[in-house]
């Protein structure tokens, strides 16, 4: 293969990337949207986009417009999935089936509970320098995301949007739910005392992402 060739199919490569990476933190977008993002012409993501159609990895659906035709908004396909990382969720199933019948549920919740405080030591060390709530909500979204959650925060009147992007333990979570309860808890106790932390969107209920408001308690 020529030295053009190589770059050709890398530059591809990358391509697709973006607009698989982009379509997984922001939503469902149109063509125009992932050109004007990614700094090339609609036609040339149209390209891929119908590329990772015919592969199962996209999907869109269309919606009406004040003018013109309706604008497609391709969003990323439960096979999608597959392609971020999942934190070797097929071991991490059979280990929690095989606690759960070792031990039972209470040996279970005891593990889990264990993983928690361990996870909150963690974090807690590693965030202890972050004074201001908007110094600890960018660690704890930057370790998140180096463990595969690609998480974001983003400010509005209210307080704080803390989103997860991906879920690395998914499969995980849906045989002990309670990974998912007690994650709900760390974060309220890194975030400390003065705020209160709700989840709004959560993907084992079907959500693109898991979405968390930050809002800060009044006295």
């Amino acid at each position: 293969m020529s030295n053009q060739a190589k770059h050709n199919r890398n530059a591809t490569q990358k391509t697709r990337e973006a607009i698989l990476d982009r379509l997984k933190q922001r939503g469902a977008q149109t063509a125009p949207s992932l050109a004007q993002y990614l700094g090339v012409t609609s036609m040339a993501v149209r390209l891929h986009l119908y590329d990772l159609e015919a592969e199962g990895v996209l999907s869109f659906s269309e919606k009406k417009q004040s003018r013109g035709r309706p604008a497609k908004f391709w969003h990323l396909t439960e096979k999608a999935q597959d392609i971020f990382p999942d934190a070797h969720q097929a071991l991490a199933v059979d280990l929690i089936t095989s606690v759960k019948q070792a031990f039972g549920q209470k040996g279970l919740d005891s593990v889990v509970v264990a993983h928690s405080n361990s996870q909150l030591d963690n974090y807690k060390n590693l965030l202890s320098d972050k004074k201001t709530l908007a110094e600890r909500l960018k660690g704890l979204a930057s370790l998140r995301t180096s463990e595969g959650y690609m998480a974001s925060i983003q400010e509005d009147a209210h307080g704080w949007l803390f989103s997860e992007n991906h879920c690395p333990i998914c499969s995980a979570a849906k045989v002990c739910t309670k990974l998912c309860a007690n994650e709900l808890w760390v974060f309220s106790e890194v975030l400390g005392p003065d705020v209160l932390v709700t989840r709004e969107e959560h993907i084992l209920s079907g959500a693109r992402r898991c979405l968390y408001r930050i809002t800060p308690k009044t006295r």
